[in-house]
């Protein structure tokens, strides 16, 4: 028989090429290991990156997921610290310092009211278990997100990112929740930035009214002094660009930490006594407590920024890491300040110690000057804190809406008025720092600080462990959420109950001069 009817022959039912381009394939199948061309695997391609159960896997732990290992290898392989570009980054002392001064601020000066709420040996021992539990938060947080980088192969997460990517790694019910995470966690920091906002005003309204009181015998209703900063508020937040703030805030530091010397001065001129104070507060008063502490405390906007930011970012986390050193500082000068703040007025503490310096009848100018000092060192901070809420709702929400429109930067300026707007009307709303201090920190930090890293661990680590591992992990996150949980619901009722108990008396507002309608802000305004 002719050879090229064999060939044809065998071509027919695949044994032999039919021509000159599978003949080279042939001789490239034939010089590596002889393997059935039918039973190849298909090149493997990671569409998900949630693991593969393996369904054949019969009895011992079911709650064990299988991970494809070319995945695995590659994930393990993938560091996100070593892929991160950071065109200016912070040294280890650096980070520290950003992250002291992050948490150093109107927070710490309410701490004394605080303890007046729990009392010194309640108040003492409360604050460190908020401050470890905080710790422990944030920890759990970076770990996730850490984990998360290296399965998305991306460097760097923030937290909107980092409570979206989780939700997708969920259980089922979390990942039709998955595209409203992001949303959720933008909401609760922008209400606390907001927040945070109407707490500078109020605390810089109270200061300058008491330095006019004291000093030059002017007594004006706190109303008409929020008027009177209100056009230097806006002004100092039409600045676009935070660069042109830098200088201010750097004067700003300096200022804060002259003005916390004075006011130990002030602490201890007079030798502090345990006489007449309370040793464990009213059980009533406690949810105004954990709320102020929380306030104080957490500076969870500012933890993933200034991880992302470090030229060492494994030194954030350890057990003598950037983190940990910062914290216990920030726990040490917090007990210390609301002890001997407490120890030293009682229950006459305001709701900012700078209120309590000096007396009314003494009239001293040194109190009024570091209620000078911080007043403008907040209120500088106000335009840093509005930018964070700024920036989150113009970048995610308006200003994507608004790319081809010739109007754009009027629409940004705008917005950035509207926000300082409503900063000053809830300020003027209830002017009283005590309660917006605790009905934020209960509001917000209790959802962002404690609830949502817990809820991102549980996600995050929900098919890569057993089901003993996974029972456990979910007692131990669930324990933080509950508390988290109850923090937001018993502390936000407790300060809007006593917003409403402090303005009105059966429904009567108690003092008509410093009402919050919209007629009384306007004869405010009007007046200047």
């Amino acid at each position: 028989m002719p050879k090229n009817i064999l060939a044809e022959m065998g071509s027919q039912v695949g044994l032999t090429p039919r021509n000159h381009k599978e003949a080279e394939s042939w001789a490239r199948r034939q010089s590596g290991p002889m393997v059935n061309p039918s039973f190849e695997p298909d090149d493997f391609v990671p569409h998900s990156l949630s693991p593969v159960k393996d369904e054949k896997k019969k009895g011992g732990d079911k709650g064990i997921f299988l991970v494809n290992m070319n995945e695995k290898q590659e994930v393990e392989e993938y560091e996100p610290y070593a892929n991160r570009v950071v065109e200016h980054p912070t040294t280890n002392t650096e980070t520290l310092l950003h992250l002291l001064k992050g948490s150093l601020g109107t927070g710490i000066l309410a701490m004394p009211k605080a303890f007046a709420n729990a009392g010194y040996v309640v108040g003492s021992i409360g604050t460190v278990v908020i401050g470890v539990l905080c710790t422990y938060c944030i920890h759990v947080l970076i770990d996730s997100c850490y984990v998360l980088c290296k399965r998305r192969k991306v460097p760097s997460m923030s937290y909107t990112t980092a409570a979206e990517a989780a939700f997708s790694e969920g259980p089922d019910w979390c990942k039709a929740c998955a595209p409203y995470a992001a949303h959720v966690v933008n909401a609760f920091l922008l209400v606390y930035q907001i927040g945070t906002c109407c707490v500078y005003v109020v605390f810089v309204t109270e200061n300058i009214q008491t330095v006019l009181k004291h000093q030059f015998d002017i007594d004006l209703p706190i109303l008409q002094v929020m008027a009177c900063i209100l056009l230097p508020l806006i002004l100092i937040n039409w600045v676009r660009d935070l660069k042109y703030l830098a200088p201010f805030s750097a004067v700003a530091n300096a200022v804060t930490i002259v003005s916390f010397g004075i006011i130990l001065y002030f602490i201890f001129r007079k030798v502090p006594t345990i006489a007449d104070k309370a040793p464990i507060g009213e059980l009533a008063n406690f949810p105004l407590f954990f709320g102020t502490v929380l306030f104080a405390l957490e500076a969870i906007g500012v933890i993933l920024p200034l991880e992302n930011e470090m030229k060492t970012p494994k030194s954030f986390v350890g057990k003598f890491g950037v983190l940990n050193r910062a914290m216990i500082s920030i726990i040490i000068l917090y007990v210390g300040m609301g002890l001997f703040g407490y120890l030293q007025y009682g229950d006459q503490a305001e709701g900012s110690i700078t209120l309590n310096l000096g007396s009314e009848q003494d009239k001293e100018v040194l109190a009024s000057v570091v209620q000078c000092l911080l007043a403008f060192a907040i209120f500088i901070t106000h335009g840093l804190a509005c930018y964070v809420a700024i920036d989150i709702l113009w970048t995610d929400y308006i200003g994507s809406r608004l790319l081809n429109s010739k109007h754009r930067l009027l629409w940004e300026y705008i917005l950035r008025t509207i926000i300082v707007l409503l900063t000053f009307g809830i300020g003027a709303a209830v002017p009283e720092l005590e309660l917006f201090i605790s009905l934020f920190g209960a509001l917000c930090l209790s959802a962002l600080g404690l609830a949502f890293p817990a809820i991102i661990q549980s996600c995050t680590y929900w098919y890569y462990v057993s089901r003993s591992e996974r029972i456990r992990m979910c007692i131990k996150n669930g324990i933080v959420i509950l508390f988290g949980v109850l923090g937001l619901i018993v502390g936000t009722w407790t300060s809007l109950e006593g917003i409403i108990h402090k303005f009105t008396n059966n429904g009567v507002v108690t003092d008509p001069t410093e009402s919050s309608t919209a007629s009384s802000i306007f004869n405010a305004t009007s007046a200047l």
